[in-house]
């Protein structure tokens, strides 16, 4: 079972949201940023064989392109665009690591691309598609490229900040990604969940702020050494920040972490009274050991393993857990987790300081403190925090603190990136075309604008 408990870790810890994708940096002239965004496609290998393609590209200042290129049907790995060119509307795409070619051309509207795919000395036909969700430019508001400062930590922060054009002082809202070196958009499996809440909220009157995780596009640090107190600084740092700007109205400041997002946002909540309210999207309510054990068990169960199997993977998992919060001594700990069948390049995650905070932390403590309002979603097909467990330690622990206004809600049918899902499976996450189910994003936004409404 070493085998198969290694194998879950991984795929469950490290996982979409809570694992940052390769993105590699491409030339090109990013003007207009009309290839900003997530293709879709299918290569028709042949009569019988289909596979799917998402190319997701970001335009960065400065003029040029970034993405990554996946094929859904063939695993999760996501590859490092090498080259991303667009002239006079023909599209240029290499993906150097697998051999891949891309030449098309770009329609008036900018809503798709025909084009043809070449690798290994065979050409097959790729038109694409805009992933439906997405927005496209120009947005209907302001979209501006920040900088800002954590001078405590030393850390310069990069994100995008989404106004509407007019009617402010605006109520506003700092989107917290995952655990893992995520960027601004928390793009996973070709979706960019962030990219579209934003979108969404800014359209409803409220101004979002997203941001690159330390040590990732264009945000400073080594979130290496951080946790999700270090992290949760780096939100009190963007609060500041929108305290200065004139058009947001620094009463109507509020968080929206996802996935240990969720976490952080109840810390920095505790520690600043200028949060004015909260939500948290698949956020933990027990200790990250008990999430795992979650993960663990609820895969294992989807995947056809019997009782035994998953008790035994549960066994192995907290032997892990055991040597992570009790031995201090590096060495000691690393020979300690090799005899446990942990592999070495899984090691510096077990034993870094994040991972000892994520499996020591009690997010019950936390929030009992936390006054301003709450609420607290979570998808009832989610395999990676389970919805009946974090949310009823959630809200019990809202209610021992006395908060006055919170609201604790499962959406059946959505999975731990709220998208609408068959099974909640993690490889479901790129197959589905969806980046967030409508009735998250409505949730969200309406929850919002009442506790934000000027009367």
């Amino acid at each position: 079972m070493k085998t198969a408990r290694t194998s879950v870790w991984v795929a469950a810890v490290l996982g979409p949201i809570l694992l940052a994708l390769p993105v590699g940096a491409g030339s090109g002239d990013a003007k207009g940023s009309s290839l900003d965004g997530s293709w879709l496609g299918t290569l028709k290998v042949s009569p019988t064989v289909s596979l799917r393609a998402v190319f997701s590209i970001r335009a960065n200042a400065g003029g040029s392109f970034s993405g990554t290129f996946l094929s859904p049907d063939q695993g999760p790995t996501a590859f490092a665009l090498s080259r991303i060119s667009l002239e006079d509307g023909r599209v240029t795409i290499d993906v150097s690591a697998i051999g891949g070619h891309y030449e098309g051309i770009l329609n008036a509207e900018g809503s798709a691309i025909s084009g043809t795919w070449t690798q290994r000395g065979a050409s097959l036909d790729l038109p694409l598609r805009r992933r439906p969700q997405e927005p496209k430019r120009p947005y209907p508001y302001l979209d501006e490229e920040v900088t800002y400062q954590n001078v405590k930590d030393g850390v310069t922060l990069a994100g995008t900040l989404t106004m509407p054009f007019t009617g402010g002082p605006f109520p506003a809202v700092i989107l917290i990604t995952g655990s893992g070196q995520e960027d601004r958009d928390e793009s996973a499996y070709g979706h960019r969940p962030f990219l579209v809440l934003a979108d969404y909220l800014t359209r409803r009157g409220i101004a979002v702020l997203r941001v690159d995780d330390r040590g990732v596009g264009g945000s400073t640090g080594d979130a290496s050494q951080a946790t999700s107190e270090d992290f949760s600084r780096d939100v009190l740092a963007g609060i500041e920040y929108l305290k200065t700007r004139q058009e947001i109205d620094p009463k109507r400041i509020g968080l929206i972490g996802h996935s240990d997002g969720g976490a952080i946002a109840p810390l920095a909540a505790v520690d600043s009274n200028d949060v004015a309210f909260i939500v948290l999207m698949a956020g933990p309510g027990v200790t990250g050991d008990l999430v795992i054990e979650g993960q663990i068990a609820s895969l294992l169960k989807a995947a056809g393993a019997d009782q035994p199997a998953i008790d035994a993977a549960l066994q192995q998992q907290r032997r892990v857990i055991d040597v992570v919060k009790s031995v201090t001594d590096p060495i000691l700990a690393n020979e300690r987790l090799r005899d446990l069948g942990c592999a070495d390049s899984e090691i510096p995650a077990l034993t870094s300081k994040w991972f000892h905070f994520f499996v020591t932390h009690d997010p019950q403590e936390t929030l009992r403190k936390v006054r301003c309002p709450v609420l607290a979603l979570n998808g009832g097909l989610d395999f990676q925090v389970l919805a009946q467990v974090n949310l009823s330690a959630i809200e019990k622990a809202l209610r021992e603190g006395g908060n006055p206004d919170f609201s604790v809600k499962e959406l059946p049918g959505l999975n731990h990136l709220f998208q609408t899902a068959q099974t909640g499976n993690l490889d479901e996450y790129a197959k589905i075309e969806e980046t967030m189910s409508p009735v998250a994003l409505e949730t969200v936004a309406t929850w919002i604008v009442d506790r934000t409404e000027q009367k």
